[in-house]
């Protein structure tokens, strides 16, 4: 979906919507946890009924999507992994050096758990898989997830953890990609992907 919106604009609606985003995942959170008595909780769900009710005053049809603007700035807000509109997404801020190496120093809590105090394997091949297709970016050419393999090392503890990946070499259409996730202790997953150029963008 093509916005023709300036960069002003675009801070402003990330100014409105990321802290609403923010109070949502906490939310989130403190339902997992909460431990308070029957008549709380009700009071709870009647306030959180009161926002979505307010919420949904006005909205889209369908899913958010990824947006760009006439400059090509993308806005991928409602993305499971980076989106800034999405309260259950970490998010991931993604970044990159100048050898195609891209990273994310971020922490996971409550909401992503699978064994008891670690988190679900199937949110670390989530993250895996969309940081390898960043990387697979690297020359500006955009790539989809052609095939995808995770190893688990070791369980991921929640709590601090950090993510990187780099694109190891291109033939023709296709891109190699290695990465892992690492926790205070070293790597607890790796992950290798072949990432693929689509017909539409040969």
């Amino acid at each position: 979906m093509l916005e023709d919106i300036t960069t002003e604009q675009i801070a402003r609606r990330r100014g409105i919507y990321e802290p609403l985003t923010e109070s949502v995942r906490d939310i989130i959170d403190a339902t997992i946890r909460t431990e308070v008595e029957e008549a709380d909780v009700a009071k709870a769900r009647a306030l959180v009924d009161e926002a979505t009710a307010l919420l949904r005053g006005k909205q889209i049809d369908g899913a958010y999507g990824i947006r760009y603007t006439s400059r090509g700035e993308s806005m991928p807000w409602g993305n499971p992994v980076i989106g800034i509109r999405n309260p259950t997404a970490p998010p991931l801020f993604v970044e990159r050096d100048e050898t195609g190496r891209y990273w994310s120093d971020f922490t996971l809590g409550a909401a992503y758990e699978g064994p008891s105090a670690h988190v679900h394997g199937g949110v670390l091949a989530l993250m895996l898989d969309h940081v390898l297709g960043e990387a697979a970016s690297f020359d500006g050419t955009p790539s989809v997830t052609g095939t995808f393999e995770v190893r688990y090392l070791r369980t991921t503890p929640l709590g601090p953890l950090h993510i990187e990946a780099k694109t190891e070499r291109r033939e023709a259409n296709k891109k190699y990609v290695n990465g892992h996730i690492s926790d205070a202790n070293g790597v607890t997953v790796e992950a290798s992907g072949v990432f693929i150029i689509p017909r539409w963008a040969r």
